[in-house]
Protein backbone atom coordinates (compact mmCIF):
# COMPACT_ATOMS: atom_id res chain seq x y z
CA UNK A 1 0.00 0.00 0.00
CA UNK A 2 1.70 3.52 -0.36
CA UNK A 3 2.24 6.41 0.62
CA UNK A 4 -1.08 8.60 -0.26
CA UNK A 5 -3.45 5.04 -0.05
CA UNK A 6 -2.21 4.97 3.63
CA UNK A 7 -2.89 8.62 4.35
CA UNK A 8 -6.38 8.59 2.44
CA UNK A 9 -7.13 5.62 3.96
CA UNK A 10 -6.62 7.27 7.41
CA UNK A 11 -8.46 10.09 6.65
CA UNK A 12 -11.82 8.08 5.96
CA UNK A 13 -11.29 6.14 9.19
CA UNK A 14 -11.04 9.25 10.96
CA UNK A 15 -14.21 10.93 9.40
CA UNK A 16 -16.01 7.69 9.68
CA UNK A 17 -14.98 8.04 13.23
CA UNK A 18 -15.91 11.98 13.70
CA UNK A 19 -19.23 10.61 11.99
CA UNK A 20 -20.16 8.25 14.74
CA UNK A 21 -18.56 10.38 17.90
CA UNK A 22 -21.29 13.24 16.64
CA UNK A 23 -23.87 10.60 16.31
CA UNK A 24 -23.46 9.46 19.52
CA UNK A 25 -22.46 12.73 21.01
CA UNK A 26 -25.86 12.78 23.33
CA UNK A 27 -24.71 9.31 24.33
CA UNK A 28 -21.16 10.45 24.90
CA UNK A 29 -22.53 13.37 26.76
CA UNK A 30 -24.66 11.67 29.54
CA UNK A 31 -21.40 9.57 30.35
CA UNK A 32 -19.57 12.82 31.11
CA UNK A 33 -22.48 14.02 33.31
CA UNK A 34 -24.70 11.37 34.61
CA UNK A 35 -27.43 11.90 36.42
CA UNK A 36 -27.40 9.65 39.64
CA UNK A 37 -30.78 8.53 41.47
CA UNK A 38 -32.84 9.18 38.48
CA UNK A 39 -35.89 7.51 39.61
CA UNK A 40 -35.84 9.27 42.96
CA UNK A 41 -34.96 13.01 41.16
CA UNK A 42 -38.21 12.06 38.89
CA UNK A 43 -40.60 11.30 41.75
CA UNK A 44 -39.71 13.86 43.77
CA UNK A 45 -39.70 16.65 40.87
CA UNK A 46 -43.16 15.43 39.75
CA UNK A 47 -44.79 15.35 43.29
CA UNK A 48 -43.32 18.90 43.13
CA UNK A 49 -44.09 20.43 40.22
CA UNK A 50 -40.46 21.30 39.80
CA UNK A 51 -37.88 20.61 36.69
CA UNK A 52 -36.02 17.00 37.65
CA UNK A 53 -33.02 18.56 35.48
CA UNK A 54 -32.78 21.86 38.37
CA UNK A 55 -32.78 19.15 40.97
CA UNK A 56 -30.65 17.19 39.53
CA UNK A 57 -28.12 20.24 38.82
CA UNK A 58 -27.93 21.20 42.63
CA UNK A 59 -27.33 17.88 43.65
CA UNK A 60 -24.68 17.66 41.45
CA UNK A 61 -22.89 20.98 42.62
CA UNK A 62 -23.65 20.30 46.41
CA UNK A 63 -22.48 16.66 46.53
CA UNK A 64 -21.77 15.29 43.32
CA UNK A 65 -24.50 12.66 44.11
CA UNK A 66 -22.29 11.70 47.34
CA UNK A 67 -25.87 10.68 49.30
CA UNK A 68 -23.79 10.30 52.76
CA UNK A 69 -22.06 13.36 53.28
CA UNK A 70 -22.18 15.72 56.08
CA UNK A 71 -20.51 19.15 55.80
CA UNK A 72 -18.57 21.00 58.31
CA UNK A 73 -22.16 23.33 59.31
CA UNK A 74 -23.46 20.24 59.83
CA UNK A 75 -25.99 19.54 56.38
CA UNK A 76 -26.96 16.22 55.04
CA UNK A 77 -27.07 14.12 52.43
CA UNK A 78 -27.48 14.78 48.75
CA UNK A 79 -29.02 17.96 48.60
CA UNK A 80 -27.03 19.51 51.82
CA UNK A 81 -29.86 20.32 54.05
CA UNK A 82 -29.17 21.57 57.36
CA UNK A 83 -31.38 19.61 60.00
CA UNK A 84 -33.41 22.84 60.83
CA UNK A 85 -34.64 23.61 57.40
CA UNK A 86 -35.44 19.95 56.93
CA UNK A 87 -37.69 20.29 60.28
CA UNK A 88 -39.40 23.49 58.94
CA UNK A 89 -40.24 21.58 55.57
CA UNK A 90 -41.91 18.54 57.75
CA UNK A 91 -43.99 21.22 59.57
CA UNK A 92 -44.45 22.99 56.53
CA UNK A 93 -45.93 20.04 54.46
CA UNK A 94 -46.87 16.96 55.12
CA UNK A 95 -43.85 14.74 54.54
CA UNK A 96 -44.26 12.98 57.96
CA UNK A 97 -41.81 12.85 60.76
CA UNK A 98 -37.89 12.12 60.34
CA UNK A 99 -35.09 11.18 62.14
CA UNK A 100 -31.77 12.72 61.42
CA UNK A 101 -30.73 9.54 59.72
CA UNK A 102 -33.46 9.77 57.33
CA UNK A 103 -31.58 12.62 55.79
CA UNK A 104 -28.99 10.74 54.88
CA UNK A 105 -31.24 8.52 52.92
CA UNK A 106 -31.11 9.63 49.28
CA UNK A 107 -35.20 9.34 48.33
CA UNK A 108 -35.93 11.26 51.44
CA UNK A 109 -32.97 14.10 51.52
CA UNK A 110 -34.04 14.62 47.47
CA UNK A 111 -37.95 14.54 48.27
CA UNK A 112 -37.97 17.36 50.89
CA UNK A 113 -34.61 19.23 48.98
CA UNK A 114 -37.15 18.99 45.81
CA UNK A 115 -39.93 20.68 48.13
CA UNK A 116 -37.82 23.22 49.29
CA UNK A 117 -36.61 24.59 46.11
CA UNK A 118 -40.08 24.57 44.89
CA UNK A 119 -40.93 26.94 47.67
CA UNK A 120 -38.43 29.45 47.01
CA UNK A 121 -39.10 29.24 43.53
CA UNK A 122 -42.97 30.39 44.57
CA UNK A 123 -41.40 32.81 47.04
CA UNK A 124 -39.36 34.57 44.50
CA UNK A 125 -42.49 34.71 42.25
CA UNK A 126 -40.77 32.03 39.40
CA UNK A 127 -37.65 33.39 39.38
CA UNK A 128 -35.34 30.40 39.45
CA UNK A 129 -32.17 32.44 39.50
CA UNK A 130 -33.40 33.85 42.99
CA UNK A 131 -34.02 30.37 44.30
CA UNK A 132 -30.74 29.05 43.45
CA UNK A 133 -28.77 31.50 44.86
CA UNK A 134 -31.21 31.56 48.45
CA UNK A 135 -30.39 27.58 48.28
CA UNK A 136 -27.08 28.64 48.38
CA UNK A 137 -27.08 31.91 50.62
CA UNK A 138 -30.26 31.77 52.62
CA UNK A 139 -33.47 34.01 51.90
CA UNK A 140 -32.13 36.58 54.04
CA UNK A 141 -29.36 37.49 51.90
CA UNK A 142 -30.64 37.29 49.10
CA UNK A 143 -33.96 39.18 50.49
CA UNK A 144 -31.54 42.14 51.52
CA UNK A 145 -29.56 41.93 47.76
CA UNK A 146 -32.98 42.19 45.79
CA UNK A 147 -34.86 44.89 48.22
CA UNK A 148 -31.43 47.20 48.12
CA UNK A 149 -31.42 46.92 44.40
CA UNK A 150 -27.34 44.75 44.33
CA UNK A 151 -28.77 42.30 42.46
CA UNK A 152 -31.94 42.10 40.48
CA UNK A 153 -31.56 38.43 40.50
CA UNK A 154 -31.28 38.02 36.68
CA UNK A 155 -28.99 35.24 34.79
CA UNK A 156 -27.26 38.33 32.92
CA UNK A 157 -26.21 40.08 36.37
CA UNK A 158 -24.98 37.38 38.26
CA UNK A 159 -22.05 39.11 38.64
CA UNK A 160 -23.19 41.34 40.96
CA UNK A 161 -23.98 38.92 43.68
CA UNK A 162 -21.71 40.20 46.44
CA UNK A 163 -20.59 36.15 47.91
CA UNK A 164 -17.79 35.19 45.25
CA UNK A 165 -19.54 31.61 46.85
CA UNK A 166 -23.25 32.08 46.18
CA UNK A 167 -22.08 33.57 42.69
CA UNK A 168 -19.97 30.62 41.42
CA UNK A 169 -22.92 28.54 42.97
CA UNK A 170 -25.28 29.96 40.46
CA UNK A 171 -23.35 29.84 37.51
CA UNK A 172 -22.27 26.04 38.13
CA UNK A 173 -26.17 25.05 38.91
CA UNK A 174 -27.05 26.74 35.73
CA UNK A 175 -24.04 25.20 33.87
CA UNK A 176 -25.52 21.61 34.71
CA UNK A 177 -28.90 22.45 34.48
CA UNK A 178 -28.35 23.50 31.10
CA UNK A 179 -26.56 20.74 30.33
CA UNK A 180 -28.87 17.98 32.12
CA UNK A 181 -31.72 19.58 29.98
CA UNK A 182 -29.96 19.15 26.65
CA UNK A 183 -28.65 15.58 27.23
CA UNK A 184 -31.54 13.95 29.00
CA UNK A 185 -34.71 15.77 28.21
CA UNK A 186 -35.56 13.80 25.15
CA UNK A 187 -34.20 10.21 26.99
CA UNK A 188 -36.69 11.27 29.80
CA UNK A 189 -39.76 11.70 27.49
CA UNK A 190 -39.71 15.51 27.35
CA UNK A 191 -40.48 15.99 30.54
CA UNK A 192 -39.46 19.53 32.25
CA UNK A 193 -41.13 22.44 33.64
CA UNK A 194 -38.01 24.28 32.58
CA UNK A 195 -38.74 28.21 34.23
CA UNK A 196 -37.47 31.62 32.09
CA UNK A 197 -34.37 32.28 33.53
CA UNK A 198 -34.46 35.85 32.80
Amino acid sequence: MTFFRKKRMFALLLIAFVMILFMNSAIIGRKLYPIYFQQEIRQSAAKHNIDPFLIAAIIRVETNYKYHLESSKGALGLMQLMPETAEWIVESSDLGPLTQDDLLRADINILLGSWYVNWLIKHYNGNVVYAIAAYNAGQGNVNKWKNNGVWDGTNTNISDIPFGETRHYVQRVLYYYEKYTMLYREQWGGETNKEALD
